[in-house]
């Protein structure tokens, strides 16, 4: 990347010949020209950063922006998505999750946002499908999963994925909770069980 240096020399290097546009230091020219090379130094470093900032992976300085746009934080904003990475976390969902009702589906859900679960379904006894021994949950275990987690969820402050300011731990499951509910199929009931 070009230093202001560098621009105000090819700036001079662009003006025509001769003594009506004297180039030696301490003339009002070259003070223009100076001025104009340090502002094309500051725009050349700023267009460098813009890559970074168009990915919402990378991005630190448009968040916000990418955050209006995918309509974030929403009501199932929890405690980790106050931090930088839980922040992107929930925006790459967003952006990225394409729906879906499978237990598969879920678990990747909920790993985007950085929990570790487990997803059991209950189904009803079915003569011909089910054995002997089998539980009968007819009723209102027939559209009903549980969804196994640990007690606690931690996100550790990173450095490169983390801000200064903040905390070095948090921990909560009430995001998972509120996504899941936000996400799962209307007719179905997500029972959540913590720990062992």
């Amino acid at each position: 990347m070009p230093t202001a240096a560098e621009y105000r020399e090819h700036l001079k290097a662009l003006l025509p010949p001769g003594q009506a546009f004297p180039r030696d230091p301490g003339t009002t020219l070259h003070d223009l020209l100076e001025g104009m090379s340090i502002e094309l130094a500051r725009v050349d470093a700023r267009a460098g950063v813009l890559p970074q900032e168009a990915n919402p992976a990378t991005s630190a300085e448009m968040l916000t922006d990418w955050e209006r746009v995918a309509g974030l934080p929403d009501k199932c904003s929890g405690v980790l998505e106050e931090t930088l990475q839980g922040r992107r976390n929930g925006l790459l969902t967003k952006l990225t999750s394409t729906g879906g009702q499978s237990p598969a589906y879920f678990i990747e859900l909920a790993a985007s946002l950085g929990y570790t679960v487990t997803i059991e379904e209950f189904r009803p006894f079915r003569a011909g499908v089910s054995v002997a021994g089998d539980l009968l949950t007819n009723g209102p275990w027939v559209h009903t999963w549980l969804i196994r987690a640990p007690e606690v969820s931690i996100t550790e402050f990173r450095s490169g994925l983390s801000a200064a300011g903040e905390r070095l731990r948090t921990w909560g499951n009430d995001a998972l909770e509120c996504k899941i509910n936000q996400l799962k199929p209307a007719h179905t009931i997500a029972l959540f069980a913590y720990g062992d």
